[in-house]
């Protein structure tokens, strides 16, 4: 027997020219396990890469400013800006810091069209009422 549930349908996050390789992020809204939460997407090396903006070592969220994560000087780390602990951008995974073998919780996302989408899933659900 198969399971003829539907996929939840692509959540719609940005145009792929707002993503500016090592820019910064496009963040949205989203649920994580029953709970609200910002995610946001970045482009590394010509891809997009999207996580939950919560830091592995205390759940917090990290940007300095909204949508500023990346490192001042070479643009490649995710830099909590509670704790200082460094992410690979095109990873996820801790490098450095109090968060030492953790890693970014990542959001599945697709690139297709000129737009880039998130794919809800079990724990990832878009907010009550939409996109915000």
């Amino acid at each position: 027997m198969t399971d003829e549930r539907a996929a939840p349908p692509l959540q719609p996050l940005c145009r792929s020219a707002e993503l500016a390789e090592r820019g910064r992020a496009v963040l949205f809204d989203l649920v994580h396990r029953g709970e609200p939460m910002r995610g946001f997407a970045l482009r590394i090396d010509g891809r997009v890469v999207a996580y939950l903006n919560r830091c592995a070592h205390r759940p917090v969220e990290m940007d300095w400013q909204p949508g500023d994560f990346l490192d001042a000087l070479d643009q490649r780390w995710i830099v909590c800006s509670m704790h200082g602990a460094h992410y690979d951008a095109a990873t996820g995974r801790c490098a450095a810091g109090p968060c030492a073998g953790g890693a970014l919780t990542p959001v599945p996302v697709i690139e297709l069209d000129g737009r880039v989408c998130w794919q809800p899933g079990a724990d990832l659900q878009p907010p009550p009422g939409g996109p915000r």
